[in-house]
């Protein structure tokens, strides 16, 4: 897929040292917290894709949510076309969310399965104050041709559809209101290896007639590479390199990305030798430990990765890596 985000385009999404917290108890009726988010920070240009990649657990997710505000940050700022998503009030906030839409992971636990998919679609017209039944009717109709389905299906239930097929109605609801920022959180992990590359192709299209951006949060690091213009590498609630698609991939500079690109599967036995392995589980978000997050796991620490925090710091222009032994 054709790249040609430019650095002169304006920011639309820019989070700045994002944190969020959870406190949780524990079994002897004691209180801890759990370190989802530990200060973030990326941007989001207008028409770009920003891949946000890591294992389950990393904080992916968390990030989507806290930026919708649909769990409040602990601290930190978002800003959406300049304004801090932080500070604005409900009623302003819902009228923001109609530019701000979600796709998510399982298509039918996002759809309420006692409503019709009529009725699924109408919701963001209603919430956002469409009278005109005509109009509602007219835009439905066009929404399903849209994402490859058929009008005359909107009277059935969630439980009729296949998988890909509720993905598509989940998607024609994220683009109902026409919005400029969609997160789609492992928008095809749930999906059949054959559906895949259909529902990326619709997403992809969308993208360049929509005029969409996209952070795209996945697991799957060769989808990634073909669909991100950027990709922001996440470690336990940190952001541990971010550079373009193209540099990332053939020059990554942070070894747990090293490690990720590593388990991508390749039948080319040389690749697999020089392939950087890490061992052992991500830690306890809630024991976070004194220097990098990383250092447990890392087949190249030393002393003083134990002891501090590395920054997130550019070593080339648009590529930013919080590794000691990097650049």
């Amino acid at each position: 897929m054709e790249k040609n985000i430019k650095s002169s385009q304006s920011i639309l999404l820019e989070v700045k040292s994002l944190k969020k917290h959870f406190q949780v108890k524990t079994p002897n009726k004691g209180i801890k917290t759990v370190h989802a988010l530990n200060g973030i920070s990326f941007v989001l240009h207008e028409g770009e894709t920003l891949g946000l990649v890591g294992e389950s657990g990393c904080g992916k997710s968390t990030t989507a949510r806290a930026i919708l505000r649909l769990v409040e940050p602990t601290s930190g700022e978002i800003f959406y076309k300049n304004q801090n998503l932080i500070n604005v009030k409900n009623n302003k906030l819902r009228s923001l969310r109609k530019e701000m839409q979600i796709i998510f992971q399982d298509p039918f636990a996002s759809l309420n399965p006692r409503k019709r998919i009529r009725k699924i679609l109408e919701e963001p017209f209603d919430i956002h104050g469409f009278t005109s039944s005509k109009e509602k009717h007219e835009r439905i109709t066009w929404l399903l041709e849209r994402v490859g389905l058929l009008p005359d299906q909107v009277e059935k239930y969630p439980h009729e559809f296949s998988g890909g097929q509720l993905q598509r109605i989940g998607i024609a609801r994220a683009i109902a209101l026409s919005p400029s920022l969609i997160i789609a959180d492992e928008p095809v992990s749930a999906l059949d290896v054959s559906i895949r590359a259909q529902i990326m192709n619709l997403l992809f299209d969308l993208k360049q007639s929509m005029q969409i951006s996209y952070l795209f949060i996945s697991h799957d690091m060769t989808i990634v590479r073909h669909f991100c213009d950027r990709v922001a590498v996440m470690y336990l609630g940190k952001i541990v390199e971010i550079a373009d698609s193209y540099s990332l991939y053939k020059n990554p500079s942070h070894p747990y990305t090293e490690a990720l690109l590593g388990a991508i599967p390749s039948i080319d036995l040389e690749i697999k030798k020089q392939r950087l392995k890490i061992k052992g589980e991500l830690p306890n978000a809630m024991d976070m430990p004194q220097g990098c997050a990383f250092y447990s796991r890392c087949p190249i620490r030393e002393k003083r990765c134990e002891q501090s925090i590395p920054e997130l710091k550019e070593i080339k222009p648009g590529h930013q890596v919080a590794c000691f032994l990097s650049g």
